[in-house]
């Protein structure tokens, strides 16, 4: 979390709504989000209109640090192959890391149900963003079917994020990067 004493409450309380709800889920307490970030209720409704606002500009606030952990640079990663293995390379390194929940935007995803959540709105665009990654190297790649193949290895990261996350599978084993070499293999991706 930001350090109190510099953040601003704003911010305070984006860092509070992000790392509560990946902890604790999205039905956190608006008392429990002002505590922990130092701020008043009042104070945060002059600077939100809702807890449900608040949630989502501190969703969105995270999408370029969370984009940027999967992101190679060249040097990394030079083909669009080895683009793709390094999501889920860096999806293993995450998944093994202490207070791992998953994917912070498909927990907001499956937690709410309303389609038109602020949110839920933010979360899938996050979402979304992915599979375009995925699609977009896929076709630099040669995937015989870049659409397909970025729905199959959204739903291998999603699924696998979502079970390391919850503590029923481990990613340590390389299953998940084992699983998307299958699929680029499959597609034609050399």
């Amino acid at each position: 979390m930001a350090t109190m004493d510099k953040a601003s409450p704003r911010d305070r309380l984006l860092d509070a709504a992000v790392e509560l709800t990946y902890r604790e889920g999205v039905n956190i307490g608006v008392d429990a989000l002002c505590r922990a970030a130092g701020v008043s209720k009042r104070s945060m409704y002059q600077l939100f209109d809702s807890k449900e606002e608040m949630l989502a500009a501190g969703l969105k606030s995270r999408i370029e640090g969370y984009e940027s952990r999967f992101r190679a640079d060249p040097e990394q990663a030079s083909t669009p192959r080895e683009r793709i293995l390094y999501v889920f390379r860096q999806l293993t390194e995450s998944a093994d890391e202490p207070g791992y929940c998953g994917c912070p935007y498909l927990a907001a995803l499956v937690e709410l149900k309303d389609p038109e959540h602020p949110a839920h709105v933010v979360s899938r665009e996050a979402k979304d963003r992915l599979k375009s990654t995925f699609r977009e190297l896929a076709e630099l790649g040669g995937a015989h079917d870049p659409d397909l193949l970025a729905r199959q290895l959204t739903l291998v990261f999603d699924g696998a994020s979502a079970r390391s996350g919850a503590g029923v599978e481990t990613l340590a084993d390389g299953l998940a990067l084992t699983m998307a070499t299958t699929l680029l293999d499959a597609a034609g991706v050399a």
